[in-house]
């Protein structure tokens, strides 16, 4: 007994440090986010860095999940790993943004193998009994990640170089592998199953072609244009032809009468919703402190701070709670914080104290931190063995939607919000467009570009990209609000009843 219990601890040990491996990588990326841009330009293609690595993850999430359940989580979970760290290491040699955003597209879709089924196994391993304490163990490596990793990604950034916040991945998920190789046997009998090949390709095409046609759009092209037009065509008829494939499919890629269950349903709103306003925090607030406040990226760093303590706070406090309370009552505590944080970041401005923003952002993360996990440990409520790989990817998979199309949409209307606000300035000074405000987006961000500008100019910039940011946060107000009417609409079950029916 001591024996298998000891096998047990390394092999959650493997599965923490995979998840912090991924979880790490993403605050990192984020906190030297504004030193990439300065050094390698595009501040408009710089989503494309964190959204190609979301597309690529969440194409991958449902197709994981469901060969796991057929195969076995084991061998896919490795394979996340070893895809990740290939990727991690083709990041960390990349020399332009284009190749960047390739590279983290390679680092997705080892992503998308390691999140839900870490999940997964757990939900394998332990009793029902036990399974709210590792959530909440699990959500708290995950909000712990977001500790270190801006510090670290700000230390690595400054003393040494951006490219290798992405090579500090390796030792972790080496160890990882090594252990989850020695340590994991998984005893369940997997039958083998249909795997449905058209939906997989309908469903990633279709992703795709959203993507680029909300990015393009409106930027390289007009929302008009042929190229535009054609991709949201593309991603209708695909789209259209996925949901027709499933409905047929014998092993569908995503089951949709899973769907029916109100508590798998609304849960799974609440996520996209959720993921869909919280990236926008996590962009655009070292964004925020480099353009505007005019901070380093270990300043950067450290104001995401009072934000990823929030959340790992409340992902401990969360997955404990649902041993008590009912998922909906958790939810309901968490909804309004983030309802409050989300509208506090929309009244930034040029003026806002580090300490303000701090408690912000304190309050946005214990409002977010909750749904790290209590959503998983809805979704996959009353699921059996054979579901719950695909329970826990398709919650993970629309999440990680949430996040990505949050990206896009909010990636446009602060755009459009900036270039706006730009003109007005502009004319305001009498000047003529690209006079003496910098048409290269490092100038922006880079604190040797700021001393060299005339300070009106540098105001009027500063207060252009304050005004674009607020604007953006005020938007995702809308989205924390509909993800509290989902929250109110989730049924009553809760984590004890598990325990009593077995």
């Amino acid at each position: 007994m001591v024996a298998k219990e000891s096998k047990m601890g390394f092999v959650v040990a493997g599965l923490l440090l995979g998840i912090l491996m991924a979880a790490m990588d993403n605050t990192i990326v984020a906190t030297a986010m504004g030193t990439i841009v300065a050094d390698l330009g595009g501040l408009e293609q710089f989503v494309w860095v964190t959204s190609a690595y979301l597309v690529a993850s969440m194409a991958g999430m449902p197709i994981f999940g469901k060969l796991s359940d057929m195969y076995g989580r084991k061998r896919f979970f490795l394979f996340g790993l070893i895809v990740f760290l290939i990727g991690s290491i083709l990041c960390g040699i990349a020399q332009t943004m284009t190749q960047l955003a390739i590279f983290r597209a390679i680092q997705g879709i080892g992503g998308g193998a390691l999140m839900p089924i870490a999940f997964t196994i757990v939900f394998d391993l332990f009793p029902p009994e036990k399974r709210g304490k590792m959530t909440g163990l699990f959500g708290a490596v995950f909000g712990t990640s977001s500790i270190f990793g801006p510090l670290l990604g700000a230390w690595i950034t400054e003393g040494i170089s951006w490219h290798w916040v992405f090579y500090v991945n390796v030792p972790i998920g080496i160890i990882s592998l090594l252990i989850i190789s020695i340590y994991y046997k998984e005893s369940v009998e997997h039958s083998k199953q249909k795997i449905d090949y058209l939906g997989a390709i309908t469903l990633v095409g279709a992703v795709i072609c959203l993507m680029f046609g909300l990015e393009l759009g409106g930027n390289q092209y007009a929302w008009n244009s042929a190229p535009i037009l054609s991709l949201f065509t593309a991603f209708a008829v695909l789209l259209l032809a996925f949901l027709l494939i499933e409905r047929k499919a014998e092993e569908p890629v995503i089951n949709f009468g899973m769907f029916k269950k109100r508590l798998f349903f609304t849960s799974n709103m609440v996520g996209v919703l959720y993921g869909a306003a919280f990236i926008v925090a996590t962009i655009y607030i070292p964004i925020f402190v480099q353009g505007v406040m005019g901070g380093t990226a270990t300043n950067s760093g450290l104001i995401l701070l009072p934000m990823t303590i929030g959340s790992v706070i409340a992902a401990s406090a969360g997955g404990m709670i649902t041993g008590r309370m009912s998922y909906k009552n958790v939810m309901i505590l968490s909804g309004i914080l983030f309802v409050l944080g989300s509208y506090l970041l929309s009244t930034l401005s040029p003026d806002t104290s580090n300490l303000m923003l701090s408690l912000f952002m304190v309050i946005t993360g214990l409002g977010v931190g909750v749904s790290f996990s209590v959503l998983p440990a809805a979704a996959v409520h009353g699921m059996d063995m054979r579901q719950r790989g695909q329970a826990t990817s398709t919650n993970s998979f629309l999440r990680t939607l949430g996040m990505t199309l949050g990206i896009s949409i909010f990636g446009i209307i602060q755009r459009n919000a900036l270039t706006t606000k730009m003109e007005e300035s502009l004319s305001g000074t009498g000047q003529a467009p690209g006079g003496a405000f910098p048409t290269d987006s490092r100038a922006i961000l880079s604190p040797e570009a700021r001393e060299m500008m005339p300070p009106q100019v540098l105001e009027k910039i500063t207060e252009a990209l304050s005004s674009s940011i607020a604007t953006t946060f005020f938007w995702t107000v809308l989205a924390a609000v509909l993800a509290f009417a989902f929250v109110l609409a989730m049924s009553n079950e809760r984590l004890s009843e598990l325990k009593r029916a077995q």
